[in-house]
């Protein structure tokens, strides 16, 4: 799943502070991206107070129930992106996806796909015929100034690591988790888990204590350090913890995100990930132009197979001052 909103907010995202441990609820909202047959998905990152969690700057929940009433499955035509990786976590069917260092291949629950985009890159993304379906999780890491300008390039890991105690198991997406590393490229410190624990459960999931964190809901009731939470909103916990007390009665599965406050302003526009507003605006020209130098064809698709930028807003792009603006808890 990308942006793909006709009308993307702009944004500038100033260096994240170190704010302690805290508890913060942010709401899902239901965004509508067009595509082939229109696709809505329940997104949760950035919020106007909350634009980044270590480098994840981006999270989409897309095929869940309230989405597929809202619209269809995602089949999304070739678009571009600077600036960032993207994590694709299917939780239930296929998708295929295709991109411009010519990668074809299709995901299943349980594997991870992995693009990063450096100086750009191409993609799409379709349902398997004949497979139900998608639903799943897809989120952007912000790469770092050092990494921006690194070659494009897609990898796949069809076997990911588990951290496991008597009652949960997390399957480590990205970075390390409890001693536990994922053989995913990461260019930041990071964590991203899926995690299930048992119904009747009381655990506490160790920390690093540099990252800040949060906390998405897929399924079920989990209470996180004494707040109860269901499936929707991102709850944000701040960063100093060096454990993460977790509850369930009846068992749940939920995401953890989390890294090191990043310490680099971010303009967040469409598809893109940059540094300033001359960096979007050249970006955007690139693809407008079909510059392939840039952004080369995705395999199996046509020149004419792609989706239009939208036009920028009137403006510069401007500030947007991290808060602490969720529901305090």
């Amino acid at each position: 799943m990308s942006d793909l909103e006709i009308d993307p907010d702009e944004a500038l995202c100033e260096p994240s502070p170190r704010p302690g441990p805290i508890t913060e609820l942010y709401p899902a909202r239901e965004v509508p991206l067009g595509g082939v047959r229109g696709v809505y998905v329940e997104r949760t990152l950035p919020q106007r107070d909350l634009p980044t969690v270590g480098a994840w700057c981006f999270l989409d929940r897309f095929g869940s129930a309230a989405a597929t009433e809202a619209g269809a499955s995602p089949d999304i035509l070739p678009h571009p992106h600077i600036g960032l990786q993207t994590v694709t976590w299917p939780l239930d069917g296929r998708i295929r996806h295709r991109d411009s260092v010519g990668s074809d291949v299709e995901i299943a629950p349980g594997q991870l796909n992995l693009m990063t985009s450096g100086r750009g890159i191409a993609h799409s993304e379709f349902g398997v015929p004949g497979a139900e379906s998608g639903h799943g999780l897809q989120l952007w890491i912000a790469l770092p100034g050092t990494a921006t300008g690194v070659d494009p390039h897609f990898e796949q890991h069809r076997e990911l690591p588990s951290y496991a105690v008597p009652g949960l198991r997390a399957t480590v997406l990205i970075g390390t988790l409890g001693g536990v590393t994922s053989p995913a490229k990461a260019y930041t410190p990071i964590v991203g888990a899926d995690i299930v624990i048992d119904p009747d459960t009381e655990v506490l999931l160790p920390l690093d204590r540099a990252f800040e964190h949060a906390v998405l809901v897929i399924e079920g009731t989990v209470t996180v350090e004494g707040t109860e939470l269901t499936a929707g909103p991102l709850l944000y916990l701040g960063a100093d913890r060096t454990e993460l007390r977790l509850r369930s009665t009846d068992g749940a599965h939920f995401a953890l995100v989390g890294g090191e406050p990043f310490a680099e302003e971010l303009v967040m526009w469409w598809n893109f990930v940059g540094r300033s507003h001359e960096e979007i605006v050249d970006a955007r020209q690139a693809w407008e132009a079909r510059d392939t130098s840039r952004f080369p064809l995705v395999v199996g698709h046509t020149p004419d197979e792609r989706i239009p930028a939208p036009p920028l807003p009137p403006l510069r792009l401007k500030p947007r001052k991290r808060a602490t603006g969720g529901t305090h808890l």
